[in-house]
């Protein structure tokens, strides 16, 4: 009796977790395990998942072609669609709206979002340093920030101008009174044409369009001919290309799991770029971008020097630039307040630094020689 007493409530165990095998979720995939997008295991089914992307197709955005075109995002099981940007389109606003869970922007945008309702959060920070310049000619002996005052000085305006703004006050020069602020079109004609003493310049476009403008003698410009403010030595940079989501889609555990492969998978990418460059621009040109090979190659370059080294690995936050950019959002009154609690978060970007088995650092890390051509061919 006591024998069959011990055997019933073994056998119901039994049957138990025979019920329960049978009844439970399936597991998450498994990623790929190296930075090369080794062998994955076999996908039972595939995440859809949309990344918004800040502008129209350029190197801007290779380390995410590359992830998908590498098939990076598929050992991750992902569906990846890549939506372009354009004048027209908010990231922050197509990923509160749902159009897509991942978006790409400039992080005093984000900052200024959530202040006005829009509880988005950055989950990975993959530019390092701004790409934003202030660049003259050598002629016009603006050697540094201060030589600016009394000049003519063009800028971007609609949020592209604080940089610029923040480092005028580091140097005691009145925006109002110190100095006359042109606002500058999308091009580098003012600069051209010699009717503004400085302009804003992009390190990986707008200073490779001076570049491949012949002058009078039909002789491209140079680096030697040109003076640059880099605003990150002077202390007033601010971060750009941060990677966002909503906060209520990352409250979703599946979610977290799925944001954690994203970021891997598009950190494989950003890898790839920086050691396989002419690929990565074969990846750009199969998006149809505007702008040809030659510009496309410098401005993979340059976009890896924004990336690469890392100081802590691709895609982590530095807690004081972002203090350093939330400052001057303040200052000049993109946002009110200091920024509230949750505005970043780094465990998902270090989870997926973990599955990497690649060189996330870059430390040794080399920009390539580019030679520009006429209108960048």
């Amino acid at each position: 009796m006591r024998k069959s007493l011990w055997i019933l409530p073994a056998l119901l165990v039994v049957i138990a977790l025979l019920v329960s095998a049978c009844t439970a979720p399936a597991a998450a995939p498994a990623p790929a395990s190296d930075a090369g997008g080794g062998e994955a295991a076999a996908c039972a089914s595939k995440d859809p998942v949309t990344l918004q992307l800040k502008w129209v197709a350029q190197s801007q955005f290779a380390g995410y072609y590359a992830a998908q075109g590498e098939g990076f995002y598929d050992d991750e099981c992902l569906d990846i669609t890549l939506n372009p940007g354009g004048p027209d389109i908010v990231p922050e606003q197509v990923v509160a709206g749902g159009q897509a869970d991942f978006g790409i922007n400039f992080v005093p945008s984000l900052l200024s979002a959530r202040e006005q309702g829009t509880p988005l959060v950055n989950i990975a920070q993959v530019f390092e340093r701004s790409a934003m310049r202030e660049i003259s000619w050598k002629e016009s002996g603006i050697e540094s920030p201060a030589d600016l005052a009394g000049k003519k000085v063009a800028v971007w305006f609609g949020g592209n101008e604080f940089e610029l703004l923040a480092t005028l006050a580091k140097y005691g020069i009145d925006r109002e009174t110190g100095v006359e602020l042109i606002q500058q079109p999308f091009d580098m004609n003012l600069l051209l044409e010699r009717q503004v003493d400085a302009a804003a310049a992009m390190t990986y476009n707008e200073l490779a369009q001076v570049l491949e403008t012949p002058d009078k003698d039909g002789t491209l410009y140079t680096l030697d001919q040109l003076n640059v403010i880099d605003f990150n030595t002077e202390g007033t940079a601010m971060l750009q290309d941060g990677v966002f989501v909503t906060e209520e889609w990352l409250a979703d555990a599946k979610n977290q799991e799925i944001a954690t492969r994203f970021l891997r998978a598009s950190f494989k990418g950003w890898i790839f770029c920086r050691d396989n460059v002419d690929k990565c621009v074969d990846y750009v040109l199969e998006q149809g971008p505007a702008l040809p090979r030659g510009h496309q190659s410098w401005m993979m370059n340059e976009v890896n020097k924004l990336i690469w080294p890392s100081t802590a690995g691709i895609g982590q936050m530095d807690a004081a630039l972002f203090t350093q950019t939330a400052n001057i959002a303040q200052q000049y009154g993109i946002i009110a307040n200091p920024p509230s609690d949750g505005a970043y978060v780094t465990d998902y970007a270090k989870a997926a630094l973990e599955g990497i088995d690649g060189d996330t650092l870059g430390a040794n890390y080399q920009p390539i020689e580019v030679t520009l051509t006429v209108g960048g061919q």
